[in-house]
């Protein structure tokens, strides 16, 4: 067990200063990007937000902010699938985003994620709700914003983690493999302009996010858009080699 997993509280809040949590265990190739944020004006401002909520009892959640960069290196990305903010239940969220831990309820979104999937490439789904197997095809489950509070959802949007996550799609959208960027939602599309300027071989699929609320709805609805295929096809027609999205 890592350093890391011995330190998550039983409800998977937060609990050590928030550049400590940042830095613990990320792959080799992600270091310096966080390490500079850190350092900047909107990194010492959110390390100080974060860690004052938390001094003062308020539950925020995931005790481990940047799991999803702790089993792959950047250029192992091959996908990215982009959220919006952690999920703001007790010992739902877990540092990669739409994932929650084995023997967790399936939050709505991840509910209908799964419905896609299955419509989408047909797999039998196990119980759980960990999207754990995809990290070792290579794909980075990443939200744009990578704390908030207990049942206050977006309640640390547009606190500096923005900044971060730019600094995070900028390094990966670098890197020479071919990648696909599952942006989800107007918090994840807002990404998409830098994305374009890269130079490197990418596809960019949009859609609305996966909640219930917006699922269903124009321009893009989640339900029906096939992420799933579309990703493994380009991924294979660019290097042979797709995602295998079995979850088991």
């Amino acid at each position: 067990m890592s350093a890391a997993e011995t330190a998550l509280l039983p409800d998977n809040r937060l609990a050590r200063p928030l550049a400590e949590a940042l830095l613990c265990d990320v792959a080799p190739g992600w270091g310096e990007v966080i390490e500079a944020f850190l350092a900047s004006p909107k990194g010492r401002s959110l390390g100080q937000a974060v860690d004052a909520r938390v001094a003062q009892g308020v539950p925020v959640y995931p005790a481990w902010p940047l799991r999803a960069l702790t089993t792959l290196s950047p250029a192992d990305v091959r996908v990215v699938i982009l959220g919006q903010d952690p999920y703001h239940g007790p010992d739902e969220a877990e540092g990669l985003a739409f994932s929650v831990p084995e023997g967790i309820k399936i939050p709505p979104s991840l509910r209908n994620i799964r419905q896609e999937l299955v419509a989408d490439v047909g797999l039998a789904l196990p119980g759980s709700g960990s999207l754990r197997p995809w990290c070792r095809q290579g794909v980075l489950l990443l939200n744009t914003c990578l704390s908030v509070e207990k049942d206050r959802p977006a309640s640390h949007a547009k606190w500096g983690w923005e900044a971060l996550t730019d600094a995070l799609i900028d390094l990966v959208a670098a890197q020479a493999q071919p990648k696909v960027f599952l942006l989800w939602g107007a918090h994840a599309q807002a990404k998409a302009e830098r994305l374009k300027a890269s130079r490197q071989p990418q596809r960019i699929l949009m859609s609305n996010h996966p909640s219930p609320l917006s699922a269903r709805r124009p321009p893009v609805p989640f339900l029906g858009s096939r992420p799933f295929s579309q990703a493994d096809r380009w991924l294979r027609e660019q290097s042979h080699l797709g995602i295998d999205w079995a979850l088991t």
